[in-house]
């Protein structure tokens, strides 16, 4: 072999290493960002009622996604067309969902939340079969069934007796996933030729002026009340979490295939729960950690249809 050859094919392999390593960093980010979201939101809500916690994390993170727009020359309305739909994904996406969240975090843990919040791709999968006429394969059923039978006994086995304020806040972040996935499945059939970033921009700026106002109205917030602590976690869930985990997770929209990227919501928890355990100090009892397993094994078995998988093999 030339002695040329051989130091392209170095090169090309060194290449496709380090793009192999940094999109795996990328990934990793985007686990860890998400993952510490919990924690943000559950230490947020010590000193700040929850719709005035929303409306802040937007707001604080709104002027950085304007910036990348602006930068990016992402126009900033939605087609004339899809108005209706801004007024969708502003409602149902960012104002009430995260309200919902930061509701639920007061009375549940930060591990807990993520463990819940994990139902949303199952939520998705139920969507698209009832709006977008696809099929849900056997395992995928199973899959379900498996994920929402160990989410049951983690509840029981975390303790929760499920008085009003923990029965409240489970439903509240169960609803919030429920939505979050309604979105999902509404923007795949009506906003598939809108950019992500004309897709987060104004929504999210709406969300946090709306959430704030309402904050201010209806939770009368003291403002001289809020701990550093509780800033701190603002500004986290604001540039790290919002705007730092979108940008990495736009970039990794580009490098992987969406089946792959999805399985971030099925390794988050997993961050979720150990760090949340960390700050709380809660023992990771061992039920905790094979009902865990359990429950995201089920939901990663709704993300690879065995049935599909294997009728694509046996045409090959």
């Amino acid at each position: 072999m030339p002695m040329s050859v051989a130091i392209d094919a170095t090169q090309k392999n060194q290449k496709t290493w380090l793009a192999g390593l940094i999109t795996s960093a990328l990934f990793l980010i985007v686990c860890l960002s998400w993952g510490t979201t919990w924690l943000g939101i559950r230490i947020a809500v010590e000193s700040v009622p929850p719709l005035t916690a929303a409306g802040l994390r937007f707001l604080i993170a709104f002027p950085l996604f304007l910036t990348f727009a602006k930068l990016r020359r992402e126009p900033l309305l939605f087609p004339r067309e899809s108005r209706w739909f801004f007024a969708f994904v502003t409602l149902s996406y960012f104002s009430l969902p995260y309200y919902l969240l930061n509701y639920g975090e007061m009375h549940v843990s930060s591990g807990l939340t993520a463990l819940l919040f994990s139902c949303m791709p199952v939520f998705i999968l139920i969507f698209s079969a009832v709006f977008l006429r696809e099929k849900i394969y056997t395992s995928q059923v199973l899959g379900i069934a498996i994920g929402f039978g160990s989410l049951f006994m983690i509840i029981r086995s975390q303790g929760l007796h499920l008085d009003h304020a923990e029965l409240f806040g489970v439903l509240a972040i169960l609803a919030a996933a429920i939505l979050h996935a309604l979105c999902y499945v509404v923007t795949k059939k009506q906003g598939s030729a809108i950019s992500v970033i004309t897709y987060n921009t104004l929504p999210i700026g709406l969300a946090g002026l709306m959430l704030f106002v309402a904050g201010l109205r209806f939770e009368a917030p003291t403002f001289s009340d809020i701990t550093l602590r509780s800033w701190s976690a603002l500004l986290y869930l604001g540039l790290v979490a919002s705007v730092g985990g979108f940008i990495v997770y736009f970039m990794l929209l580009k490098r992987l295939s969406p089946i792959i990227l999805s399985f971030v919501f099925i390794i988050f928890p997993v961050f979720a729960v150990v760090i949340g355990s960390w700050y709380e100090g809660l023992a990771i009892s061992s039920e905790l950690m094979l009902y865990s397993s359990v429950l995201l094994t089920g939901f990663a078995i709704t993300k690879l249809p065995v049935e599909k998988l294997l009728a694509k093999r046996s045409k090959t």
